[in-house]
Protein backbone atom coordinates (compact mmCIF):
# COMPACT_ATOMS: atom_id res chain seq x y z
CA UNK A 1 0.00 0.00 0.00
CA UNK A 2 1.61 3.39 -0.80
CA UNK A 3 1.57 6.32 1.06
CA UNK A 4 -1.36 8.99 0.44
CA UNK A 5 -1.42 12.35 1.19
CA UNK A 6 -3.81 14.00 3.31
CA UNK A 7 -7.13 15.13 1.52
CA UNK A 8 -7.38 18.98 1.12
CA UNK A 9 -11.38 19.45 2.19
CA UNK A 10 -13.82 16.51 1.93
CA UNK A 11 -17.21 15.63 2.79
CA UNK A 12 -17.30 12.70 5.03
CA UNK A 13 -19.94 10.41 6.70
CA UNK A 14 -19.85 7.60 8.89
CA UNK A 15 -20.72 3.96 8.92
CA UNK A 16 -23.38 3.96 10.26
CA UNK A 17 -24.66 6.66 9.29
CA UNK A 18 -25.17 9.93 11.53
CA UNK A 19 -28.72 11.05 12.19
CA UNK A 20 -29.32 14.60 12.23
CA UNK A 21 -29.63 15.11 16.07
CA UNK A 22 -26.63 13.42 16.98
CA UNK A 23 -24.42 15.89 14.97
CA UNK A 24 -26.15 19.00 17.27
CA UNK A 25 -23.70 21.33 18.82
CA UNK A 26 -20.80 19.82 16.81
CA UNK A 27 -20.80 22.97 14.29
CA UNK A 28 -19.50 24.96 17.22
CA UNK A 29 -16.13 23.28 17.54
CA UNK A 30 -12.83 23.86 15.26
CA UNK A 31 -11.59 20.00 15.17
CA UNK A 32 -12.74 16.31 15.46
CA UNK A 33 -11.26 13.08 16.67
CA UNK A 34 -11.75 10.74 14.03
CA UNK A 35 -11.49 6.87 14.20
CA UNK A 36 -10.87 5.05 10.86
CA UNK A 37 -9.96 1.90 9.33
CA UNK A 38 -7.37 1.55 6.84
CA UNK A 39 -9.78 -0.56 4.27
CA UNK A 40 -7.32 -0.34 1.18
CA UNK A 41 -5.24 -2.40 3.40
CA UNK A 42 -4.83 -6.15 3.23
CA UNK A 43 -4.64 -9.02 6.14
CA UNK A 44 -1.42 -10.08 4.71
CA UNK A 45 -0.12 -6.52 5.78
CA UNK A 46 -0.35 -7.26 9.20
CA UNK A 47 -0.79 -10.47 10.66
CA UNK A 48 -0.06 -14.19 8.64
CA UNK A 49 -1.84 -16.27 10.96
CA UNK A 50 -2.75 -14.27 14.70
CA UNK A 51 -2.53 -11.74 16.95
CA UNK A 52 -1.50 -13.78 19.86
CA UNK A 53 2.49 -13.80 19.78
CA UNK A 54 2.72 -16.42 22.32
CA UNK A 55 1.79 -18.70 19.63
CA UNK A 56 3.90 -17.11 16.95
CA UNK A 57 7.08 -17.40 15.56
CA UNK A 58 8.79 -13.71 14.47
CA UNK A 59 8.17 -15.06 10.31
CA UNK A 60 4.59 -15.30 11.45
CA UNK A 61 3.84 -12.18 12.12
CA UNK A 62 4.72 -8.64 10.14
CA UNK A 63 4.44 -6.63 12.92
CA UNK A 64 7.97 -6.09 13.47
CA UNK A 65 10.23 -3.19 13.96
CA UNK A 66 11.39 -1.76 10.94
CA UNK A 67 12.35 1.46 9.66
CA UNK A 68 10.01 4.04 8.88
CA UNK A 69 8.94 4.16 5.40
CA UNK A 70 11.42 1.56 4.97
CA UNK A 71 14.45 4.60 4.82
CA UNK A 72 17.31 3.13 6.52
CA UNK A 73 18.42 6.31 7.32
CA UNK A 74 15.82 5.88 10.49
CA UNK A 75 16.53 3.53 13.04
CA UNK A 76 13.97 0.60 13.15
CA UNK A 77 11.28 1.41 15.28
CA UNK A 78 8.09 -1.53 16.36
CA UNK A 79 4.53 -0.92 15.05
CA UNK A 80 3.21 0.84 17.68
CA UNK A 81 5.82 3.58 16.75
CA UNK A 82 4.40 4.39 13.52
CA UNK A 83 1.46 5.70 12.55
CA UNK A 84 0.08 3.67 9.50
CA UNK A 85 -1.82 0.34 8.37
CA UNK A 86 0.57 -1.78 9.52
CA UNK A 87 -1.22 -1.87 13.07
CA UNK A 88 -2.90 -5.29 14.56
CA UNK A 89 -6.64 -3.54 14.30
CA UNK A 90 -5.63 -1.45 11.14
CA UNK A 91 -7.44 1.70 12.76
CA UNK A 92 -6.26 5.20 12.61
CA UNK A 93 -7.15 8.50 14.61
CA UNK A 94 -7.04 11.87 12.83
CA UNK A 95 -8.00 15.22 14.10
CA UNK A 96 -9.28 17.31 11.05
CA UNK A 97 -10.13 20.32 10.93
CA UNK A 98 -14.36 20.79 11.06
CA UNK A 99 -15.18 23.35 7.92
CA UNK A 100 -19.40 22.80 8.26
CA UNK A 101 -21.90 20.52 9.03
CA UNK A 102 -24.60 20.03 6.50
CA UNK A 103 -27.38 17.97 8.10
CA UNK A 104 -25.43 14.43 7.43
CA UNK A 105 -22.73 15.82 5.69
CA UNK A 106 -19.26 16.49 7.45
CA UNK A 107 -17.01 18.77 5.85
CA UNK A 108 -14.03 18.83 6.87
CA UNK A 109 -10.29 19.35 5.80
CA UNK A 110 -7.15 17.38 7.18
CA UNK A 111 -8.38 13.94 7.53
CA UNK A 112 -5.69 12.24 6.48
CA UNK A 113 -7.77 8.76 4.83
CA UNK A 114 -8.70 7.69 1.24
CA UNK A 115 -11.80 8.68 -0.10
CA UNK A 116 -14.76 6.46 1.02
CA UNK A 117 -12.53 5.43 4.38
CA UNK A 118 -14.90 3.91 6.55
CA UNK A 119 -15.22 5.78 10.05
CA UNK A 120 -16.07 4.09 12.88
CA UNK A 121 -16.32 6.84 15.90
CA UNK A 122 -15.65 10.94 15.97
CA UNK A 123 -15.98 13.11 18.77
CA UNK A 124 -14.96 17.24 19.17
CA UNK A 125 -11.78 17.48 20.01
CA UNK A 126 -11.29 19.38 23.28
CA UNK A 127 -8.29 21.15 23.82
CA UNK A 128 -8.02 20.56 27.51
CA UNK A 129 -7.45 16.67 26.43
CA UNK A 130 -5.08 17.20 24.30
CA UNK A 131 -1.47 16.51 25.26
CA UNK A 132 -0.22 17.96 28.73
CA UNK A 133 3.03 19.24 28.99
CA UNK A 134 5.99 19.57 26.21
CA UNK A 135 5.78 17.14 23.66
CA UNK A 136 8.83 15.00 22.81
CA UNK A 137 9.38 12.78 19.63
CA UNK A 138 13.10 11.58 17.95
CA UNK A 139 14.24 13.55 15.07
CA UNK A 140 12.64 11.26 12.49
CA UNK A 141 8.99 12.12 12.92
CA UNK A 142 9.38 15.66 11.86
CA UNK A 143 12.10 15.27 8.86
CA UNK A 144 9.31 11.91 7.60
CA UNK A 145 6.42 14.32 7.81
CA UNK A 146 7.63 18.35 6.73
CA UNK A 147 5.66 18.18 3.70
CA UNK A 148 3.02 16.06 4.65
CA UNK A 149 0.00 18.79 4.77
CA UNK A 150 1.50 20.14 1.56
CA UNK A 151 -0.23 18.93 -0.64
CA UNK A 152 -3.43 19.14 0.68
CA UNK A 153 -2.57 23.07 1.45
CA UNK A 154 -1.30 23.76 -2.02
Amino acid sequence: MEHLSPVPDTATSTDPPLCVSRCKGLEEFSHLVVTWHFSQASPEDVLVVTWHFSQASPEDVALHARSPRGDSRWEPSGTFVHRNHRRPNQLATSFPRLLKVDSLDLHVSDLDAVDGTPIYDLAPFFAEMGPRGEVREPGWPGQMLKDYWAEAAG
